[in-house]
């Protein structure tokens, strides 16, 4: 059974920095590449970041904008994300992904002053 567990998120103010967690079983982690995606409060689902297997190739949305880093460790099967310089607009439930149709429970980001 493929589990995807997210972690790390929290309350920040703007301006700050959180760094998202994913923890994959189920499945051979280092066979697939992995996304990040959102969903802000009554919002739609939005692609945040993509890696590659190998982590040879990393995209991000625009509006990213070199914030956010995404990396992963095959050897401990986990996803991460780095989220820098956080504004409101960055309020969401981020969402691991992979193989376009598994997805884990979620981590709530609140960026707040």
């Amino acid at each position: 059974e493929v589990q995807l567990v997210e972690s790390g998120g929290g309350l920040v103010q703007p301006g700050g920095s959180l760094r998202l967690s994913c923890a994959a079983s189920g499945f051979t982690f280092s066979s697939y590449a992995m996304s990040w995606v959102r969903q802000a409060p009554g919002g739609g689902v939005e692609w945040v970041s993509g890696i590659s297997r190998g982590s040879g190739i990393k995209k991000y949305a625009t509006f990213v904008k070199g914030r956010f880093t995404i990396s992963r460790d095959n050897a401990k099967s986990t996803l991460y994300l780095q989220l820098n310089s956080l504004n409101t607009e960055d309020t969401a439930m981020y969402y691991c992904a992979t193989q376009s149709r598994y997805w884990g429970q979620g981590t709530q980001v609140t960026v707040a002053s």
